[in-house]
């Protein structure tokens, strides 16, 4: 029995969709690799030996990650939204980022320092000229910006109130994520709500509390593991970030896989 030519076409096309499933991994590849870059201050940064059990939020991002979204941290220390510009750090990023990599950017902790004109800033002026400056560099090379309101401190009233410490800086934020289209993660917001669902003891397991030190700025690995968790549902949130992209969201990460490596010499 012979067939007609629509009979031949019409089974041709009909195999199509079977050709592609058996083939479909071979055909798609791998994803491409798309870096997550973070410049921020010492709430974020990599910490050392010297310094454990100190950790930055940005140490336990990558738990939260797929291995084709690695992080690439470049907050430090000490830096403001300004400093870490006058630094060259800024620079640095811009000069290796990539289209459809991402910037995250978190300052204000030290912007705040209206004492050292190295790092202050005025939150409704060269605050927020500083941060388009991060916004501008990134969508000119075809990354993403990512703006970040700062992580709260550890800070209670008399009667178990968590308080806010960052004054205008996180409005000022969120007005220029507007105003330019930026997705915000509203990390102040979140982290606030956290330490008060947690109240005043038990926040002290969260941030970095020790025989010697009480830091009621800087994170412990249980603190910097759930300020990325809140990080990482921001993204999710905002759509910077999907489904595929991160992993463990959920899920509990040992405070074992925190490691400080030995500073460079």
């Amino acid at each position: 029995m012979s067939l007609s030519r629509r009979q031949v076409t019409a089974a041709a096309l009909a195999a199509v969709p079977l050709a592609l499933a058996m083939n479909g991994t071979a055909q798609a590849g791998p994803r491409r690799e798309r870096t997550v870059y973070i410049a921020g201050d010492s709430t974020a940064a990599q910490k050392y030996a010297d310094a454990a059990p100190e950790t930055g939020w940005g140490m336990a991002l990558p738990f939260f990650l797929h291995k084709d979204r690695p992080v690439a941290n470049h907050a430090v220390n000490g830096r403001s939204s300004k400093s870490f510009v006058d630094e060259g750090r800024l620079d640095a990023i811009l000069g290796v980022i990539k289209p459809g990599d991402f910037l995250l950017i978190q300052f204000a902790h030290n912007d705040e320092k209206t004492t050292d004109p190295t790092r202050y800033t005025e939150p409704w002026t060269t605050y927020q000229d500083y941060l388009r400056m991060y916004v501008d560099g990134a969508r000119a090379r075809g990354a993403r910006p990512v703006l970040a309101t700062p992580v709260e401190r550890r800070r209670f009233d008399a009667d178990g109130k968590a308080l806010p410490s960052h004054g205008e800086y996180p409005a000022a934020m969120r007005a220029l994520a507007a105003e330019e289209g930026v997705a915000l993660l509203d990390v102040q917001a979140l982290s606030l709500a956290l330490w008060q669902e947690l109240g005043v003891e038990a926040t002290k397991t969260y941030f970095n509390w020790t025989a010697t030190e009480q830091d009621n700025t800087h994170f412990n690995p249980p603190g910097a593991i759930a300020v990325a968790r809140l990080v990482v549902r921001e993204l999710l949130r905002t759509r910077v970030l999907g489904p595929r992209d991160v992993c463990r969201v959920d899920e509990e990460i040992p405070e074992s896989w925190i490691t400080w490596p030995e500073a460079a010499a």
